[in-house]
C-alpha cells in the first residue's frame, strides 16, 4: 500500500496517479478521516499524560500520607474519557484501512498515459516464422496428435480446463524443468516450492485482497485460496520480517499449478490455450534495495526473455500504459510471443516493480550493519515464463506440412531426445 504520509503531503499527485490507472478512490475522505485520527490520537496522549500526573501525584500523597480522593476522582474521570476515545481511535483505523487497501499504486514517471491502446512496444526480437504451407492453430495441432484432450478437460472440471496427454503432458514437464534449470544455473535464483493454497494475509499482502477477490478461487471451508500466481507464497516468506540489507539482493524461482476465475474475461479468446483456469507458470521474484530496483528490473526482464530466445520464439516487449498496469504495480512490461498458426502475438509474461507497496502491505523492512531499519524492500515478479501460451507458441511456430511439430532444440534433452513429436 501507499505510505500514507506520502498521501497527506502529496496528495494532487495521488490523484493524478489513480486518474492514469483509471481507479476511483475518495482520497479526500481518507484524509479527512487521517485529521480526525491524528486529532482523537493527541487528545487521547494529552489525557494519558494527565492520568499519568495523577497517578504520581495519588503515589506521592500516600506517603505523606495525605489524602489522595481528589486525584483518584481525577484519574478515573480521565480513565473514562480515554475508555471513550480509544474505541473511536480504533474505528477510524478501520476505515483508513479498508480505504488504503483500495488504493493502487501509482504509475512511474517512465509510464506512458492512457489505456492498453497506449502501449509501447520497446523491443522485438527474432523473425516470424515463414510457412509454405496452410498453418494449423494449437488446437488443430493438439487434437490431430492426440496431445492436449480439449473436451475430456472439460468433461474433468469444466470449460477452459485443460488435460494435457502423452508427449503434450512431457511438453508442459521439459517446459518447466528447463526454465527453472535456466533460472537457477544461469540467472542466480534459488528455487523455491511452495504450497499452492494461501491464507487471506498473503493475498493482502500483495495486493490481490481485497481488491481483486472475485477473480480468485476461495476454499471457503477453511478460508484459503487457490494461487493465482507463485508471486503470492514466495513473497509472503518474508512477510513480517526485517532482512539484513548484506542478504539483498534475495531472487526466487518456484514452478506452480495457477488459479484464476477470470471472472472479467468471458467471450475473450476462450478456446484452446490462450484464456484458461488452471495454467503452470515458472515465477521469478526479487527482494531488492530500493536504489536499484529499476535496474533490477530490466535484469528481471532480460530473464524472462531468455526463455524465448533459447526456445527461439519471436517476441515483442510492450511498456504498459498507466490504464493498463496491474493494481500493484508502479511499471510493468508484457512479453508476447508470437503464434503462427493464429497469426496472433499473445501475452507469455509480465514484468513488474512494484517498488515498496507490496512490502508495506507485507511488513517487509531491512535493516543496515548496524541494526538501524533502513525502510521497506522494493519487490519486484515476473512470469519465468507462463506455459500455455508459450505451448501454444511452440506448437504454431514449429508445425511441419505433414501435421507433426519439431521439438525445440534446447527442450530435446528433456524430451529423452525426441527431436519431433507425431501422432501415435
Amino acid at each position: 500500500m501507499l505510505d500514507l504520509k506520502f498521501i497527506r503531503e502529496n496528495p494532487d499527485k495521488v490523484k493524478a496517479g489513480l486518474a492514469a490507472k483509471r481507479v476511483s478512490v475518495d482520497v479526500d475522505a481518507l484524509l479527512q478521516l487521517d485529521v480526525r485520527r491524528r486529532r482523537l490520537i493527541a487528545q487521547t496522549d494529552e489525557l494519558k499524560a494527565k492520568k499519568n500526573a495523577a497517578n504520581e501525584d495519588i503515589g506521592r500523597l500516600i506517603k505523606e500520607k495525605k489524602d489522595p480522593k481528589p486525584f483518584i476522582a481525577s484519574m478515573k474521570a480521565l480513565a473514562a474519557q480515554i475508555d471513550v476515545l480509544e474505541p473511536q481511535g480504533k474505528t477510524l483505523d478501520e476505515q483508513i484501512r479498508d480505504i488504503m487497501l483500495f488504493i493502487p499504486n501509482i504509475p512511474h514517471e517512465s509510464v506512458p498515459k492512457g489505456g492498453a491502446e497506449a502501449n509501447q512496444i520497446v523491443s522485438t526480437w527474432g523473425e516470424k516464422p515463414v510457412l509454405n504451407f496452410k498453418s494449423k492453430t494449437h488446437i488443430e495441432i493438439a487434437e490431430s496428435l492426440e496431445i492436449i484432450d480439449f473436451k475430456r478437460g472439460t468433461k474433468l472440471s469444466g470449460s477452459n480446463f485443460i488435460l494435457y496427454k502423452d508427449l503434450g503432458a512431457r511438453l508442459v514437464r521439459a517446459l518447466y524443468n528447463f526454465m527453472l534449470d535456466l533460472h537457477t544455473a544461469r540467472h542466480g535464483y534459488r528455487e523455491m516450492a511452495t504450497p499452492v493454497v494461501v491464507n487471506p494475509a498473503s493475498m493482502t499482502a500483495t495486493g490481490q485482497l481485497p481488491k481483486m477477490k472475485d477473480d480468485m478461487y476461495r476454499l471457503e471451508a477453511d478460508d484459503l485460496y487457490l494461487i493465482p500466481t507463485a508471486e503470492v507464497p514466495v513473497t509472503n516468506i518474508h512477510r513480517d520480517e526485517m532482512l539484513d540489507e548484506e542478504d539483498l539482493p534475495l531472487y526466487y524461482t518456484a514452478y506452480t499449478p495457477c488459479f484464476r476465475r477470470e471472472a472479467g474475461s468471458y467471450g475473450k479468446d476462450t478456446r484452446g490455450l490462450v484464456r484458461v483456469h488452471q495454467f503452470d507458470k515458472v515465477e521469478l521474484v526479487k527482494f531488492v534495495r530500493p536504489e536499484t530496483s529499476y535496474k533490477e528490473l530490466e535484469s528481471l526482464l532480460g530473464n524472462a526473455c531468455s526463455v524465448f530466445e533459447l526456445l527461439k520464439i519471436p517476441y515483442r516487449v510492450l511498456a504498459l500504459a498507466s490504464g493498463d498496469l496491474s493494481f500493484a504495480a508502479a511499471k510493468c512490461y508484457d512479453i508476447e510471443v508470437y503464434a503462427a498458426g493464429l497469426d496472433k502475438w499473445l501475452e507469455a509474461s509480465s514484468c513488474s516493480n512494484f517498488e515498496d507497496f507490496q512490502a508495506r502491505r507485507a511488513n517487509i523492512s531491512f535493516k543496515a550493519r548496524d541494526g538501524k531499519k533502513q525502510g521497506f524492500v522494493h519487490t519486484l515478479n515476473g512470469s519465468g515464463v507462463a506455459l500455455p501460451r508459450t505451448m501454444a507458441a511452440i506448437l504454431e511456430n514449429y508445425q511441419t506440412p505433414d501435421g507433426n511439430v519439431v521439438v525445440p532444440e534446447v527442450l530435446r534433452p528433456y524430451m529423452g531426445g525426441l527431436d519431433l513429436i507425431r501422432r501415435r
